[in-house]
Parts: structure tokens; C-alpha cells; sequence
């Protein structure tokens, strides 16, 4: 994408001014690259790069502000256009000031991480982290143009790259049992080299592996987001893994990350279903298994107690309008609501906890060692 030659970001950009914002990591790893292809597309004088911080501590309303003081800094006028070349905190972040600076301006989304290109690229929200709760302000303000380059993937940490997985098997179990084949059989797609084509697609066109799961996965994405952008309907399959998750990830003060708590959360959502009697024992195992064989955890001793998972689930029945819509895998590539409060005994729930806390992979090793 950020060869000289390419035409796609240029034209996107349609003449105007331009404020490009990286990442510290995508700009030592790319921020010569980006600035070398502004300056042979666009007209000198009509851009500008700037280094933003990373990570989910900044993910702030002062980080928002500062964006927009760049900006402004740089002459970005209301026709102008702001581009955010990074992973999801950088896209939800330069979005929202996009949201808000002049009443909104167009903005790009170049999204350099799994999670970005499967999820935060596919999406409208934007937002930051307020009120010691994660996403709590934001804004619905779609993207002007949303680029995936799947080269980006090929400097991603191994972490990232499972935390990305996460989202992709959320898909998968949710909606796509083909998919979920697919990744029971080639657990290690983007972590090392799969043949092609992929057996699980048999397709004509031959695509690999790495093609297949992600043009599915945006594709599945993209199907359940569409008919509700702006969330109309609180329940949403896509928010499979996301009822547990977000406490999980801000009581463990950003020690778990994203995809990594919606890995804890799919897998105790499933465990709840096999205790509420709505899936299987055989298929709530194939989904915590799989979880597992991505290298994602499935408990954390430190955040998934009795008490906080309670209390994750009245945040989300008091978010989603004093309904639960818990969503809970019944069956492979399937799922079903649970609405009510009350259909989630305290009993349920420890059942659930104590059945992944007694699995050996409930927290693997590499995991520990990259926090």
C-alpha cells in the first residue's frame, strides 16, 4: 500500500490537506515509508506526519485533544483529512477527534494490526476509554476509506497476532462453522507458513490459507454490522465475547489485553451455555479447545471471580438497556440471546468459572511472559 507507485491512499485523500497520525511503533517500523509516499502523491505543503502515543493508557479524552491541536497546528481545515495509520487504539482515537475537530472531517483508517483489519477496521465506532470504564465516550463517524494491507501483519508481534486470532474465532463460532474448521485445523495461520489453497475454502481461486480466514472474517463481520451501523438494536452477535471482557480487561488494569479478554469471555460465555444446557458438552469443548490452540487464555485467576463476572453482567444489562443480551454459542457457528438477568444464576455462574479454572491452559506460559 505505501509503495510510491499505488495510487489507492492518494486518491482517497482527493487533493485535500492531510494530517497523518502514527503510532510510536508503526512510525519507527513505517514512518519513513508513509512520509516518502505523501510527499511522491500529494502536493508539497499539503501534509503532515505526526507521532502520537500508543497503547491503551492513551487512549484518553487528553489524548483526543491533543490530536485535535495538531491538527489545527498543521492547518487542517473542515474539508480537510485526518489519517490514522495504526492498530485499533490508534484508529478509535484519531476517529474520534476526526468525530469531533471542526464537527467533523473525513478521516482514513490504515489498520497495521490483525485486530484492526478483521474488526476496528470493518466497524463505525470510535471512542476512548472515560469514567474507569473502557469505550465509554465516543462517537458513530464512519471512516472515509478503511485500507487493509495484509503486509502490515508481517512486523506484528506474536502476542498481537493472537489477540487478533480472538476476533476471528469469535466469527467463526458465532457464525461460521467452516471457518471454525478451518482454524481447528490450521491453529498457527499468520504465526507461521500455511499451504495453499486452503483445504478448509477449496476454492477455485486459489486463495491461501491467511486470504481465506481474513476475507471471511471481514466479510462475517461486515454482514452483522451493516444492517445496524449505529446500533439501533442492542443485540448484536457480534458482542459475543464482549459482556465479560471489558471488565476483565480494565480490573486487570490493561495487564490482559483486548483480544485476549474476549478470549476469556468467549470461553466462559461458552461454558455458561453448557451449564444453562443451550450447547453441548462436545461442542462447548471444541470452542474452549480451540481458544486454547490459538494460544489465547481461557481464565485469569487474578479477574474472573464470582463477584466481578456478576458484576460485569449487570454493567452490560444496565449498557444495553436493561437487557443482558448475553450472547452464548448453541452449537458450532451458532449462537442465541440470554436477555434476562435472572437467567444467569450466581450458581451458573461459578459452575462456569470453576470448570476453565481447573484447565491447564488457563494461562499459558507466553502469555505471562509478555506482560
Amino acid at each position: 500500500m505505501l509503495a510510491s507507485a499505488n495510487p489507492l491512499l492518494a486518491e482517497y485523500c482527493e487533493g485535500r490537506r492531510v494530517v497523518a497520525f502514527l503510532g510510536p511503533t508503526v512510525d519507527r517500523l513505517y514512518g519513513r515509508q508513509v512520509r516518502r509516499y505523501l510527499a511522491a502523491r500529494l502536493a508539497p505543503g499539503t501534509w503532515s506526519v505526526v507521532t502520537i502515543g500508543g497503547g491503551e493508557a492513551q487512549k484518553t479524552m487528553e489524548s483526543v485533544e491533543r490530536i485535535c491541536a495538531e491538527a489545527k497546528a498543521a492547518g487542517l481545515d473542515r474539508r480537510g483529512v485526518m489519517i490514522a495509520v495504526g492498530g485499533g487504539v490508534t484508529c478509535d482515537t484519531v476517529g474520534f477527534a476526526a468525530a469531533v475537530y471542526c464537527r467533523g472531517v473525513r478521516y482514513i483508517k490504515v489498520n497495521t494490526t490483525l485486530v484492526g483489519q478483521v474488526d476496528v477496521g470493518v466497524g463505525v465506532k470510535t471512542g476512548v476509554n472515560a469514567l474507569g470504564t473502557k469505550n465509554m465516550l465516543g462517537a458513530y463517524h464512519p471512516a472515509h476509506a478503511s485500507i487493509n494491507d495484509p503486509a502490515f501483519l508481517r512486523t506484528l508481534p506474536e502476542r498481537q497476532i493472537r489477540c487478533g486470532m480472538g476476533e476471528i474465532a469469535k466469527m467463526a463460532i458465532i457464525r461460521d462453522a467452516r471457518l471454525f474448521r478451518a482454524l481447528e485445523e490450521f491453529p498457527e495461520v499468520f504465526r507461521q507458513p500455511c499451504p495453499a489453497p486452503a483445504r478448509p475454502a477449496a476454492r477455485a481461486d486459489g486463495w491461501s490459507v491467511e486470504d481465506y480466514v481474513l476475507r471471511t472474517s471481514m466479510a462475517l463481520m461486515l454482514e452483522e454490522l451493516c444492517p445496524n451501523l449505529r446500533e439501533h438494536d442492542l443485540a448484536r452477535l457480534v458482542d459475543f465475547g464482549h459482556t465479560f471482557g471489558p471488565l476483565i480487561e480494565t480490573a486487570s488494569d490493561y495487564r490482559i489485553a483486548h483480544g485476549e479478554s474476549v478470549a476469556i469471555d468467549m470461553a466462559l460465555s461458552a461454558e455458561l451455555a453448557r451449564v444453562l444446557g443451550l450447547i453441548t458438552a462436545e461442542d462447548c469443548e471444541r470452542v474452549v479447545r480451540l481458544i486454547s490452540a490459538l494460544g489465547l487464555p481461557v481464565h485469569d485467576p487474578r479477574t474472573c471471580t464470582p463477584e466481578l463476572m456478576e458484576r460485569a453482567l449487570r454493567a452490560s444489562w444496565e449498557r444495553r438497556g436493561r437487557r443482558l443480551h448475553l450472547v452464548v454459542p448453541d452449537g458450532i457457528g451458532s449462537a442465541v440471546f440470554v436477555d434476562d438477568l435472572e437467567d444467569v444464576p450466581a450458581a451458573a455462574l461459578e459452575e462456569a468459572l470453576d470448570a476453565l479454572a481447573v484447565r491447564p491452559t488457563a494461562l499459558p506460559g507466553p502469555f505471562a511472559a509478555a506482560r
